[in-house]
């Protein structure tokens, strides 16, 4: 944990990949600030205005979600906002993304007023949500998803696409990402299944703090460097409806071993803020909660950065959840829980409400300094008092650069997940006299790719694509050339009865068929479905097309797993994609032409039923079929599930003991061979454990350990990885963590082995 007095660095360090050698730091002093003696000297209504969280929209012309085009400023509004309100913080964009130019613009006269014309000149902290890439930058690197990160198994790609997106972020003026989020995927109607680094606690928790190193780096007063946003603490993702923003009921125990694990460990990173749950945990709205914001994440977990609320939060305390019957209740409630900042964000009732509550005594001054310390703190661990802008004494030329882009593109092939390759249908190549069939509607569309918070917040707006990068189909016909058909037959949910027909008297014409199927770019509210089942058309098509009697690989653009049970056994190949990103069509076609061997496992249990969600460390017990067999558990796809062109061999596996005692490491010794002679290869090994008796009903199984390795053609390699009695643990019936004395099983690449901890 970082001190809560950090001293700033007396010089900046440029740290990542991203740097150019032009790049200019200013020499100047660093200012030494001193928040307390600050703080003494401002008044109610200027510590109430550091809490304050405002929408651009409120501070440009035109009206709140109805802004005049081209997008500007109001100045009268900008300053009555951080003269007269003495606002500290600004968030958003209004309605799309903006060029570089305009976001530097608007950033000079936001701190310019902040900084020459209010009382402290305190500088203004605009965050914004750069969830994969700088998505709201008109030139910014749009990255694979979250959950196609995970994919990848490799925490040093996350961390490579974080400080990117940290360069290309900071370069407009912004300090402050909203992201990442540490919520685990195990719902997966969730809408924001692919914000999420999947349903493992040890794989999201390795990639959360790989991107907040990206984010952050060592010193965040970098120029290059932004805050992190853990998000949403807590339990948000796994709401018993599956929809956005709905009840969570999760018991303490589950709580600690799975949902708390990856904040803890974000805290222990130095991440500089965390955004709270806009819904309610076990009945109680997360934002009143003083045992959640205060007890957990202050005293317990020792977090000392900005706690901001959702949008609109603290207001729906009273409108959504009915635990305030004033909106002024509702502001004391929060406030005296313990959240930091408000993201009111499009009017001032929270800044003159909280003002009432402090004058009259309801909230006691000091609680406000509290909050305001904290929001000085990270304004100064940015360096904004001394640097508001980063662009005005750094350079940043690499925005949007073919170096960003070859980091874009390896990602998303490292990505991709191969799922299933009957007869080695994949890779394709072209046969003499026949037609290749590229179909689907995620097979010419840029939108489908990347998903949403893509130049807009959903993400479905066609005009904001980037120019020059290229769909699944117009990859792939770059290399099949005038031997490639595209013809769309549906669309997510219409089939195009005519153009199937069409396609079918042509039967003798194609060698292979390659449709694309997905959803529609959604996050939120926006994105609540009913049925996890793909579209009906989507699945017509397949029935149709596989009348062709010709090979059919699918592939998957989704932002969660929809279910396929009914056309899978109709598909030779099946490639999961995610939402790959800008990069992601070229990605794609170069797995399928083999140009890249796939290296991708899914980060989640991809479901065969809509009724049957469970994960893979699901209990024993839950295993139970109807039969009275053990057969209950049958996802389409296991996590961890992925294949490659390389049949990878696991030649042997031991372990460093048979009994491991406190204190020490067993270490998992793993021989493998590269069976290929044509293709180098990229292995996940992955460290299963199980606890064979224990006093809580143990899971199955867990992933205790996993290394991402490389290996040449026809190579073998001897790999070692270890685990301690510490990653054994779980929270016991106590509500405490325990690692037990008793027999474990070890699980690696279908071998197995067994061990004994004793504590003596």
């Amino acid at each position: 944990m970082r001190s809560l007095f950090y001293i700033l660095l007396s010089s900046i360090i440029l740290l990542n990949t991203s740097c150019s050698d032009k790049n200019v730091v200013s020499s100047e002093p660093k200012k030494e600030v001193d928040l307390n003696a600050l703080i003494a000297q401002m008044s109610i209504e200027e510590k109430v205005g550091q809490m304050t969280q405002l929408n651009l929209d409120v501070i440009s012309v035109g009206e709140v979600y109805n802004l005049v085009e081209p997008h500007s400023l109001d100045q009268e509004k900008l300053k009555r906002a951080l003269v007269e309100k003495h606002v500290g913080s600004i968030l958003n964009v209004g309605g799309h993304a903006y060029s570089l130019e305009h976001w530097q613009e608007i950033m000079t006269q936001i701190q310019r007023v902040a900084t020459e014309d209010s009382r402290f000149k305190i500088p203004v902290l605009y965050g914004i949500d750069a969830i994969h890439g700088a998505n709201y930058l008109t030139e910014g690197t749009l990255f694979p998803q979250p959950l196609a990160q995970a994919a990848t198994f490799n925490p040093d790609q996350v961390e490579r696409c974080a400080a990117i997106t940290a360069y290309e972020t900071r370069a407009t003026g912004v300090p402050w990402n909203f992201s990442p989020v540490l919520d685990l995927g195990r719902q997966p109607l969730w809408s924001r299944m692919f914000e999420t680094y999947g349903e493992d606690v040890l794989l999201a928790r390795t990639m959360g703090i790989a991107c907040i190193k990206g984010y952050q780096g060592d010193d965040p007063s970098n120029p290059e460097k932004v805050s992190a946003c853990m998000k949403h603490f807590l339990g948000y993702s796994y709401s018993y409806t599956g929809k956005d923003r709905t009840p969570v009921y999760i018991h303490d125990r589950q709580l600690r071993e799975y949902y708390l694990p990856t904040f803890e460990a974000a805290v222990e990173q130095g991440a500089l803020s965390v955004m709270i749950n806009s819904g309610e945990l076990n009945g109680i709205p997360v934002h009143s909660d003083p045992k959640i914001l205060t007890d957990l994440l202050r005293k317990e977990l020792g977090f000392d950065g900005v706690a901001v609320t959702d949008w609109e939060d603290v207001m729906k305390l009273k409108d959504h959840h009915r635990v305030a019957a004033t909106l002024k209740d509702a502001v004391q409630m929060s406030v005296m829980a313990g959240i930091d900042m408000s993201m009111t964000p499009n009017d001032y009732t929270f800044t003159d409400l909280l003002i009432e509550l402090v004058k009259e005594g309801s909230v006691p001054e000091s609680r406000l300094d509290e909050s305001v310390y904290r929001i000085l703190l990270m304004k100064k661990r940015l360096g904004l008092f001394d640097h508001p802008l980063a662009f005005k004494h750094h350079q940043f030329p690499d925005v949007g650069s073919i170096k960003h882009d070859q980091v874009n593109y390896e990602t998303a092939c490292e990505a991709i997940t191969l799922l299933k390759n009957e007869k080695e249908i994949l890779p394709v190549e072209a046969k003499a006299g026949k037609k290749i069939l590229v179909t689907g509607p995620s097979s010419n569309s840029m939108i489908l790719l990347n998903g949403a918070w893509s130049r807009t917040w959903q993400g479905v707006d066609p005009k904001y694509n980037d120019e020059g990068k290229q769909t699944i189909a117009e990859a792939l016909r770059e290399t099949f050339g005038n031997a490639l058909v595209h013809q769309e037959i549906c669309t997510l949910d219409v089939l195009d009865q005519a153009a199937l027909e069409d396609i079918m008297k042509r039967k003798g014409e194609f060698s292979h068929v390659i449709i694309c199927l997905g959803e529609l770019p959604s996050s939120e509210t926006p994105g609540n479905i009913e049925d996890l089942t793909l579209e009906e058309a989507q699945l017509k098509a397949v029935e149709g097309l596989a009348s062709l009697g010709v090979p059919m690989v699918a592939v998957l653009v989704e932002n969660r797993p929809r279910i396929i049970s009914r056309i899978e056994p109709l598909l030779d190949a099946v490639l999961m994609a995610y939402n790959p990103g800008d990069e992601g069509g070229r990605a794609i076609a170069d797995i399928i032409i083999g140009k890249v061997n796939p290296s991708g496992r899914l980060p989640i249990t991809y479901p065969r039923y809509v009724n049957s969600l469970l994960t893979y460390d699901h209990k024993n017990t839950e295993r139970l079929h109807f039969d009275f067999s053990w057969n209950a558990f049958n996802p389409q796809w296991e996590f961890g599930t992925g294949l490659s062109y390389a049949p990878v061999l696991y030649k042997g596996m031991t372990l460093s003991t048979d009994t491991l005692r406190k204190g020490e490491k067993l270490q998992i010794n793993i021989s493998l061979e590269n069976m290929s002679p044509i293709y180098n290869h990229q292995e996940v090994i992955m460290v299963f454990v199980a606890d064979k008796v224990a006093s809580i009903t143990p899971s199955n199984k867990r992933l205790r350990a996993f290394k991402k390795v490389s290996l040449g053609k026809r190579e073998s390699a001897e790999f070692t990885l270890e685990i301690s009695p510490e990653d054994l643990a779980f929270v016991g019936i106590d509500n405490t963590w325990i690692t037990e004395e008793g027999e474990f099983e070890v699980e690696v690449g279908g071998k197995t082995s067994s061990f004994y901890y004793l504590k003596k």
